[in-house]
């Protein structure tokens, strides 16, 4: 059964606990798939700035490590940790690595391409595809990999 809104969803954690997406009611959210051998990677430290820029305000990243293209997220949950810590001071929730498209995506990815198709139909096409969630659980914008967190800040911030 597909759940019918954000907040219906749960997630693994990369430390391995579940966390209930109902935790992030109220905030404004971006929600992007990650990985750490890509030439998108050094975007984790656009999204760690966005995350301290506007948590304050109710923001917050959530950050889902996928190894479905291009084998550019090979490490294990405790080693993408690791990287993240090491190579940008994430401190940004991140969670297990899932898969985003084709029968093993995880409910919350179909869930997301359903609400919101890219340009090309809602399959994800590559690594740091960002979804815009409002306060409200609403997705508000979907944003390919090429743009960069910084150009989203104008939009995340908007909707705080």
């Amino acid at each position: 059964m597909m759940a019918g809104a954000l907040h219906d969803f749960s997630a693994r954690l990369n430390s391995g606990e579940m966390c209930p997406l109902s935790e992030f009611r109220g905030k404004v959210l971006l929600i992007v798939n990650v990985a750490s051998k890509c030439g998108f990677t050094t975007q984790y430290k656009g999204l760690e700035a966005l995350y301290e820029t506007f948590a304050p305000r109710g923001f917050a990243v959530l950050a889902f490590p996928c190894d479905q293209f291009g084998h550019q997220e090979p490490g294990t949950d405790a080693e993408i940790a690791a990287f993240c810590r090491q190579n940008f001071a994430v401190t940004f929730p991140l969670f297990a690595k899932i898969e985003v498209n084709g029968p093993g995506a995880d409910p919350l990815y179909r869930w997301l391409r359903e609400q919101k198709g890219g340009f090309l139909g809602s399959r994800i096409k590559w690594n740091f595809t960002k979804f815009l969630v409002d306060r409200a659980g609403i997705v508000r914008g979907r944003f390919a990999p090429i743009v960069a967190p910084e150009r989203v800040a104008q939009k995340v911030s908007g909707l705080l």
